[in-house]
Formats: structure tokens, C-alpha cells, sequence
């Protein structure tokens, strides 16, 4: 039983009629209310929790750098030369074969010599008669000398016989000459090494007739080799005679092979905007076989303390250059000016010291201020 008398039926009888639309739109209001502010509450928890973000650091230390230019390149013959023969004839032999190491002045081939040996014979037996020839003409010329001046002969046969030894003089000199071309021709059958190195190809086989100056094989000299590459624009500055060449190649991916900076092109390639360079490389056991692809590194300058980071934990906003470190729990932006790139670490000029804790993993989430939790 109510005690106060009222019922409910009492009480909305007080409320007037017009009044009870604005009474319900404002219940209904401050309900609504009620509700957004419990859900804003529960947003903000839940954007409170979000902002603890798990990242990775490592301790920012100066290491040892040494500045260097990066290209590509492959290797080269030292020297090549194309072996010809000097004569024309039969190829009687061929003493190498592909990849066959040579020596200067070995014998590599021969062409049949049988007209060049009786060439010689023939011209022998011409400068012989010539020298009999010489010999008399000065026995003439001695006697008629004798006696003209004893006016024994006249002048008309005294200058006879010196016609007559110089005519004489002149025929074995040509038949001397004529005899060192055939013997020098003979000798061209036999066909020699012009240097050092190693056979690449053949063009010739036995019993082919070759003509003067056709290619029987090439000769290439692989000790020390060449390593050529091209440099870009940007870096030609840097490069100087006699500068460390170190690169690596495919075949022997764990080995790292040096040389010397030896040459540098005076002009660049006008579609590639590169500049041609050469590296002379020792290869005393020829491994190094020319064509192997390289990839090269060309040191210009002396190794030096620097702050390195990694390149994967620098962010790029336009012209700025971004990191985070972690200062306790807490993310804090820093802006810093870069150097030279070695390998997968980038030098740092500016805006990061020693010591400091980098953020190397969950960077790209962060920003200034944020909760960090790290995770070893």
C-alpha cells in the first residue's frame, strides 16, 4: 500500500499534458548521453592500450668504415693476340689445342716448308756464283790497276775493270739479300708463340691451305688479368690511379680477389653516362677466366671511425631523413643528416649519438611520444 496516498496513476496526473512530450525528449537525451560517455571512455582505454607499441633497438656504436665506390664489371685478357701465318701453304701440323698453356717462342704450328727449302737452296746457289764472281772481278781489277799504272793498259780497260767489280759488287749484294729473304721466308713456316698465355681459340686445322695474315688461333694472356668496369657519373670524381680494387665473382662467392686501379677512360659513354675503367688483377693459377661476371668495389680513401645504422630503420618523408630511439619507454623522432652507404649500413653525420638505443624494428608505426615496449 502506497503510504503517502499517491498512486503512480496521481503522479502523472501532476505532470501536465502539454509538458510530457518535453519531459520524455529530454529522458530520453540525458539516456543517450549517458551512453556516449561510456563508449568514449571505452575508446579512450582502448586507444591508451594501443599506443604501447612493441619494437626492437640496438645500441648505437662507432665502427670502422672505409669510403668506396660500388660498379660491375667483368673480366678481360690482359693481352690477345690473333696468330697468323706470314707464308702461304699447307698446314702440315697444329701443336696445340684450346686452353693449352704456351710460352713465347714455342712452336704452335708448321706449314709444309718443301718450296721454301728449295728456295733457299736455289737462292744459296745464286749467291755463290755471285761471290766467285766478286772474287775475280777483284783479281781483274787489281791486275789492271798494276798496270795502268805502269801505263802497261789504257784508261778505257782500266776503268772497264772497275765497272766490272762494281757490277760485281752489286750482284752479291743482291744475291746475299735474296738469300736471307728466302731463309727468313722458310722460317716463317714454322709458327711460334709472340708471347706468354694460353690458346682461346682455333681457326685451322691440318691440311688447310692458308694464305698470308689468316687467323690460325688466338692467344690470349690471362696473368695478370683484367678486370674492366664501368663507374657512374656521380662517382668519377673519386677515382685515381693505383686505388684498391677488391670484387667477388659467382664461381667463388666466399672468396674476395684484389687488384689495381691501372686505367681510367678519358671519355664517359654518352647512353649509359658511365665511365669505363681497368683493374689489373694477379692470376698465377688461372682461375680467373676471362668473361666471369664481378661485382667490384673501388676504395677511395683511408678506413676511419663512423656511426653506422641500419638502412631498414631510416624512414624518408620528402627531403627529411627520420629515425626513432628509445629514451626508457618512449619513442622520440629524431631528424639526421647521412652519409656514405657500406653494404646494408648507412653513416650518420649528424642528430644521433653513441650509446643511444635505436630502433631497428616497428619504427614505421611510431610516432613522437609514443609508449614503446621492447622486445629482445
Amino acid at each position: 500500500m502506497n503510504t503517502t496516498g499517491e498512486t503512480s496513476l496521481d503522479s502523472d496526473r501532476r505532470v501536465p499534458a502539454a509538458v510530457r512530450p518535453a519531459y520524455s525528449f529530454v529522458l530520453f537525451f540525458l539516456v543517450l548521453a549517458a551512453a556516449a560517455c561510456l563508449s568514449c571512455t571505452k575508446k579512450a582505454e582502448e586507444e591508451k592500450t594501443e599506443k604501447t607499441v612493441n619494437v626492437r633497438t640496438v645500441t648505437v656504436a662507432r665502427e670502422t668504415v672505409r669510403p668506396y665506390i660500388e660498379a660491375v664489371g667483368s673480366l678481360e685478357p690482359d693481352k690477345e693476340v690473333v696468330v697468323s701465318s706470314e707464308v702461304d701453304g699447307v698446314i702440315r701440323e697444329i701443336l696445340v689445342d684450346e686452353g693449352d698453356r704456351v710460352s713465347r717462342g714455342m712452336v704452335l704450328a708448321r706449314v709444309s716448308d718443301t718450296d721454301y727449302l728449295l728456295g733457299v737452296r736455289a737462292a744459296e746457289a745464286v749467291w755463290k756464283q755471285a761471290r766467285a764472281n766478286l772474287e775475280n772481278a777483284r783479281t781483274v781489277f787489281s791486275r789492271m790497276e798494276a798496270l795502268y799504272q805502269e801505263k802497261v793498259v789504257s784508261k778505257q780497260e782500266y776503268d772497264n775493270a772497275v765497272t766490272r767489280l762494281d757490277v760485281a759488287g752489286q750482284d752479291a749484294d743482291r744475291a746475299s739479300a735474296a738469300l736471307s729473304l728466302s731463309r727468313e721466308r722458310f722460317a716463317k713456316t714454322v709458327i711460334r708463340s709472340p708471347m706468354d698465355g694460353a690458346v682461346n681459340t682455333k681457326t685451322a686445322t691440318a691440311g688447310d691451305f692458308i694464305g698470308a695474315g689468316r687467323p690460325l688461333m688466338r692467344v690470349i694472356s690471362i696473368d695478370p688479368a683484367k678486370l674492366g668496369f664501368s663507374v657512374a657519373e656521380k662517382d668519377i670524381g673519386a677515382l685515381k690511379s693505383g686505388q684498391e680494387v677488391v670484387f667477388v665473382v659467382d664461381p667463388y662467392p666466399s672468396r674476395e680477389f684484389s687488384g689495381t686501379l691501372t686505367t681510367i677512360y678519358p671519355s664517359l659513354d654518352e647512353r649509359s653516362r658511365t665511365l669505363k675503367a681497368e683493374a689489373s688483377v694477379p692470376n698465377r693459377t688461372g682461375e680467373l677466366k676471362p668473361g666471369i661476371f664481378a661485382r667490384v668495389r673501388v676504395y677511395t680513401g683511408e678506413p676511419r671511425q663512423a656511426i653506422t645504422i641500419p638502412i631498414t630503420s631510416i624512414l624518408y618523408e620528402g627531403t627529411k631523413t627520420r629515425i626513432f630511439v628509445a629514451e626508457n619507454d618512449t619513442a622520440r623522432e629524431r631528424v639526421v643528416s647521412i652519409g656514405g652507404k657500406y653494404g646494408e649500413m648507412m653513416e650518420v653525420l649528424d642528430g644521433l649519438q653513441e650509446k643511444e638505443r635505436l630502433v631497428v624494428v616497428g619504427q614505421n608505426t611510431l610516432t613522437d611520444g609514443v609508449k614503446i615496449r621492447v622486445v629482445e
